[in-house]
């Protein structure tokens, strides 16, 4: 890793700190942290599962059981059993939570205020763009992709929104059994493998790829979530099957997509993939792509 980049990085953590009061024990001039305020605002007036709140805010169970007590200790927090299933605990603001967020709510729109108000309108407008910037690229840092059986709840529910996107957006709608076959055996190991994306422990996209010994490895089951799109997810999920499928010794990738999908055609040509002939009979492609792994062309 370039040591430039990363000290850049931190001179920014240390700005950032510092200019949102994370240093300071009275977050916004009240009477407890900012892990204990954040706590307050998730957990909203509908209260929230521990382990939501755990999974959400990426802290360690003993952490936030010691925020929690500190908060039920001042009375502006009640934890206990999920009245449908006494093993979910669930926390809930009490009255005096409530009014505390609605204290932080508008002392937190002070502060961000205050990082605008010495800004001309240009510079604020800078400073914004720059956040939502700063934003999506942490969010897509936080993304994990691994290896998951096709058989799992999480690699069965993106499927499921991956067939039911392709029967919204092609024409004739779509029909798994139609196309030709991805099927769970064909994509575990050795026969090939599938990937989840992962955003807050949340499936958030996949993609799959079947390896044919001496023949070129196909791609299958691309998908990324509505809510995940813009975070260079695609390219990566793209990236890490190739590599898998180069590990595996396969040579060319191969890949067949329909023209509804403008956004994939579009991923797969700027990551390489040269447009060839038909080379299956897949009765809902319009393009058939194919790239040689290793090709410093491509």
């Amino acid at each position: 890793m370039d040591r430039t980049l990363v000290a850049q990085v931190r001179r920014f953590n240390r700005t950032v700190t510092q200019r949102v009061g994370a240093l300071q024990d009275q977050y916004l001039a009240r009477d407890r942290s900012l892990g204990e305020a954040r706590l307050l605002w998730e957990i909203g007036d509908g209260g929230r599962d521990l382990r939501s709140l755990r999974s959400d805010l990426d802290l360690d169970s003993g952490y936030l059981s010691r925020l929690l007590r500190s908060l039920e200790a001042a009375g502006l927090v009640a934890v206990d059993a999920k009245a449908s299933d006494k093993r979910v605990r669930t926390a809930r603001l009490t009255p005096a939570g409530r009014v505390e967020r609605e204290i932080l709510d508008e002392r937190s729109d002070e502060l961000a205020a205050s990082f605008l108000a010495p800004l001309n309108e240009g510079q604020r407008e800078r400073l914004v763009t720059a956040m939502g910037v700063v934003e999506r690229l942490l969010t897509a840092a936080l993304v994990e992709v691994t290896v998951v059986d096709p058989a799992h709840p999480h690699a069965k529910a993106c499927l499921d929104a991956y067939f039911a996107e392709l029967a919204r957006r092609f024409e004739s709608g779509f029909d798994p059994a139609r196309s030709i076959s991805a099927e769970q055996e064909e994509l575990r190991r050795p026969a090939g493998l599938l990937l989840v994306a992962y955003l807050r422990s949340e499936p958030i996209g996949c993609g799959a790829v079947k390896f044919h010994d001496g023949e070129p490895a196909e791609l299958k089951r691309m998908w990324i979530a509505e809510s995940a799109r813009g975070l260079g997810l695609g390219r990566r999920l793209l990236a890490t099957l190739e590599s898998h499928a180069a590990d595996h010794g396969s040579r060319v990738l191969r890949l067949e997509t329909n023209a509804a999908l403008t956004e994939a055609v579009g991923l797969y040509r700027s990551a390489g993939y040269r447009e060839v002939g038909p080379f299956n009979t897949e009765p809902y492609a319009d393009h058939w792509f194919e790239k040689r792994l290793g090709d410093p062309s491509a």
